[in-house]
C-alpha cells in the first residue's frame, strides 16, 4: 500500500497555522504534486499563493525534511509564485517520501508535497521453497543484487499448477524472514507447480524467473530428537551417537538419511560424516582421548516415490556434549625379549587394524564386534606390560 499526500495534521514536525484560516482554499498550492523522481534525478518546484492571501514571494521559504533549503536556490517567477531548484536528487529518507513544504516567512504552513525518489525494483531471485507437512508450502527470495529501492516496494508470491493455467497469491507473508511467504493448505501432491515473485513500486514492475517444482521434492522435517551420545566401554577414541527419526517422517512416505556432525571443546571447526545412511545411531572412531566432543545429527527425507532431488537438510540438533575416556596408560620398563615380541604383535595388529578400517569405513557396523575386541584386548594389555609390580621397585 503507498502512502497518499499527507494532511498538514500528518506532520507532526511542523507547527500548524497559529492565525485563523484567511479563506476556506487552499492557502498556497505546489507544483509539481508528490512527483517520482529517479535517483540523480534534478527538480524544480513551485509554491504559488492563492488569490486572497495577502502574501508575495519574498514572504516564503521552502524545507525539505524540516531543514530550510538555501535562499540561492530560490527563484521569484511572479509576484505570489517561488519557485526551488533541487539538484541530484538522492534516495528518499524514508520509503513515505520526503516532505517539501511551503512556508510563510512567520513559519506557518502554507503547502506540502512528497517526493518519492528512489529505483525501480530489480527482478527477485534465489527463490527457494520447503514444505514442513506436505500439504503446506513456504518459500523465500532475494530482492535483487542492490535490493534498496529507496521506496515502498510490494513483493507478491504467485503460484498455480503447470497445466491448470489459474494464478494464485501467496497471503501470509513474513512468515520466515523479511522477504518470505507461507501457503498453508490446498497444495496437491504428484503436481508440478510454476512459483514466481513479483516486485511493484512507482516506478515500476520486476518478474522474477518461475521456479518449477513438486511438493515432494522440497519436503523437510525438524531435525532429529533425542540425540544421546555416550562412551564405548572403556574404549578411549570412540563415542557412541544415539538418536530417534523426526516424528513427522511417520505420518510421511518418506525414508531419511542422516548426517552428523563433531568438534571438539575448544575448536569451532566442525568434521561431518557424510555416510550414516538411513541408520539411527553411530559410532565416531579416531577421537582423542580425555577430550570433550560436541556432536549434531541433521534429517534429509527422501521419497519411497524414488525422486531424484537432492532433497532439503532439516536444521541441526542442538549440541549434545559427551567425552572419551582419558588414558590410563603409564611409563614402565620391560625387557628386551618382550620388547620385541611387543614389537612383533603391534605390527600383526597394526595390519589388522588397517584391514578393519578399509572394511568398516564410517558408521559401517562391518566387524564393528571384533574390532571392539581387539582395541579393549589391546588396552588391557597395554596396562599389564606397563604396570611396574611392587617387589621391582627400587
Amino acid at each position: 500500500m503507498y502512502l497518499h499526500r499527507p494532511t498538514l495534521a500528518a506532520l507532526p514536525w511542523l507547527a500548524l497555522m497559529t492565525d485563523p484560516p484567511l479563506c476556506s482554499a487552499d492557502p498556497a498550492v505546489i507544483s509539481p504534486q508528490d512527483p517520482t523522481l529517479l535517483i540523480g534525478s534534478s527538480l524544480v518546484a513551485t509554491c504559488t499563493v492563492s488569490p486572497g492571501v495577502p502574501l508575495r514571494a519574498q514572504d516564503l521559504y521552502w524545507t525539505l525534511n524540516g531543514r530550510r533549503l538555501p535562499h540561492a536556490s530560490y527563484a521569484a517567477l511572479g509576484p505570489a509564485t517561488l519557485s526551488v531548484a533541487l539538484a541530484r536528487l538522492n534516495g528518499s529518507r524514508q520509503q513515505s517520501g520526503d516532505n517539501l513544504v511551503c512556508h510563510s516567512r512567520d513559519g506557518s504552513i502554507l503547502a506540502g508535497s512528497c517526493l518519492y525518489v528512489g529505483l525501480p525494483p530489480e527482478k527477485p531471485v534465489n527463490i527457494t521453497c520447503w514444505s514442513k507437512n506436505m500439504k503446506d508450502l513456504t518459500c523465500k527470495w532475494a530482492p535483487g543484487t542492490e535490493g534498496e529501492t529507496f521506496l515502498h516496494t510490494n513483493y507478491t508470491l504467485k503460484y498455480k499448477r503447470r497445466w491448470y493455467g489459474q494464478d494464485n497469491t501467496c497471503q501470509e507473508y513474513h512468515t520466515a524472514g523479511t522477504y518470505s511467504c507461507h501457503i498453508p493448505k490446498d497444495l496437491a501432491l504428484f503436481t508440478p507447480y510454476e512459483i514466481w515473485v513479483e516486485a511493484s513500486n512507482r516506478l515500476g514492475v520486476a518478474v522474477s524467473d518461475v521456479v518449477m517444482l513438486d511438493i515432494l521434492d522440497v519436503v523437510t522435517t525438524d531435525p532429529p530428537s533425542d540425540v544421546h551420545v555416550s562412551r564405548v566401554g572403556d574404549l578411549e577414541d570412540q563415542l557412541s551417537v544415539r538418536w530417534s527419526s523426526p516424528p513427522a517422517l511417520k505420518d510421511f512416505l518418506f525414508q531419511a538419511k542422516y548426517q552428523i556432525q563433531y568438534r571438539v571443546e575448544d575448536s569451532s571447526e566442525w568434521k561431518v560424516v557424510d555416510d550414516v545412511g538411513n541408520q539411527t545411531s553411530c559410532r565416531l572412531a579416531g577421537l582423542r582421548p580425555g577430550t570433550v566432543y560436541f556432536v549434531q545429527v541433521r534429517c534429509n527425507p527422501f521419497s519411497i516415490y524414488g525422486s531424484k532431488k537432492a532433497g532439503i537438510w532439516s536444521d541441526w540438533s542442538n549440541p549434545t556434549a559427551a567425552s572419551t575416556p582419558r588414558s590410563e596408560r603409564v611409563a614402565g620398563g620391560c625387557d628386551p625379549k618382550g620388547g620385541e615380541q611387543n614389537t612383533t604383535l603391534r605390527r600383526e595388529l597394526k595390519q589388522f587394524f588397517g584391514w578393519v578400517k578399509k572394511h568398516a569405513y564410517g558408521c559401517s557396523n562391518l566387524g564393528i564386534k571384533l574390532y571392539d575386541q581387539w582395541r579393549v584386548w589391546l588396552q588391557k594389555s597395554h596396562k599389564t606390560r606397563n604396570q611396574v609390580l611392587p617387589g621391582d621397585k627400587l
